[in-house]
């Protein structure tokens, strides 16, 4: 079991790096990032009602006093580190928002250790390292260097990193309640609820103004996002949340890899170093489990 949930996380992970394909496109004809954003969740979440409804309506009955659950996934995980990450990319770099945005493993680790009173072991803390160091090559920052950030983006990058791991945390924790597709779908639904107020009538109307992109939108909201936390959320209810959050690493990985080959990008020794050692750093996540 252990090893098809590493393989359903890092898949999940994979759809996850596919975002780019569908928002480059939607980018071009318009669409702002949190347009964006809340076209994803909302189509994500009708995704997974339509399916619901028609396979297992039980699934969607939960207690009012766990929305708590809900509230800290949909908002504080999905909403937050969206926001965050893209204030990061405008103020800053792509660069520097992906090193920030993957420091969640950190924050993941951590909070196993104080909430779940998961083992903080030699080799779980080096795969941690290896896999930080990895996503940094991939970035491209690295090792030219570049300008000092500003303390406050510097905690709004932060912010991307600590919300991206709440979803970690708190989707852990409301699977032993419920099932991965109510803990989805719910996820989606609280997001999307969240997101109408400050993007979501303007990300209607210039949807309607371009019919033509409803294809990437349905896209978007079916495959990294849908698939990538089915996958996802499946594979954390078998494995301690710190060495899902490395395994995850993967998803820069595909992202490089779907840069170069869809969108002819330049891949730079760094870049492959980065990719070996998040392939490097997986392993040893998973060598961690078998001692």
């Amino acid at each position: 079991m252990k090893k098809r949930s590493y393989a359903l996380i890092g898949t999940g992970a994979a759809f996850w790096a596919t975002v780019s394909i569908f928002v480059n496109t939607l980018y071009e004809v318009g669409f702002s990032a949190l347009e964006i954003v809340f076209l994803r969740v909302l189509s994500a979440a009708l995704i997974m009602f339509i399916y619901i409804g028609l396979t297992d309506r039980e699934l969607l009955k939960i207690r009012f006093s766990d929305a708590y659950y809900f509230i800290g996934t949909g908002i504080f995980s999905l909403v937050f580190f969206n926001w965050c990450y893209f204030i990061t990319i405008r103020e800053a770099s792509v660069a520097i928002a992906a090193i920030l945005l993957y420091t969640a493993p950190i924050f993941v680790l951590l909070m196993s250790r104080l909430f779940f009173k998961e083992r903080l072991s030699s080799i779980k803390i080096l795969a941690l390292m290896v896999a930080i160091v990895g996503c940094i090559l991939i970035s491209g920052y690295l090792p030219s260097g570049g300008g000092l950030l500003s303390t406050s983006m510097l905690l709004i990058g932060l912010g991307s990193g600590f919300g991206y791991a709440l979803y970690t945390i708190l989707g852990k924790a409301a699977l032993d309640k419920y099932d991965p597709m109510t803990v989805i779908t719910y996820t989606f639904v609280v997001a999307t609820i969240g997101l109408f107020p400050i993007s979501g009538m303007e990300a209607i109307i210039t949807a309607s103004h371009n019919i033509d992109s409803w294809g990437y939108i349905f896209g978007l909201g079916l495959v990294p996002t849908v698939l990538g936390y089915i996958f996802y959320t499946k594979g954390l209810h078998y494995v301690e949340a710190s060495k899902a959050s490395i395994i995850a690493a993967v998803e820069p990985v595909v992202a490089t890899t779907i840069g170069v080959s869809v969108f002819s990008e330049i891949l730079s020794r760094w870049q492959f170093t980065g990719i070996l050692l998040i392939l490097f750093a997986v392993l040893l996540a998973q060598r961690e489990n078998s001692k």
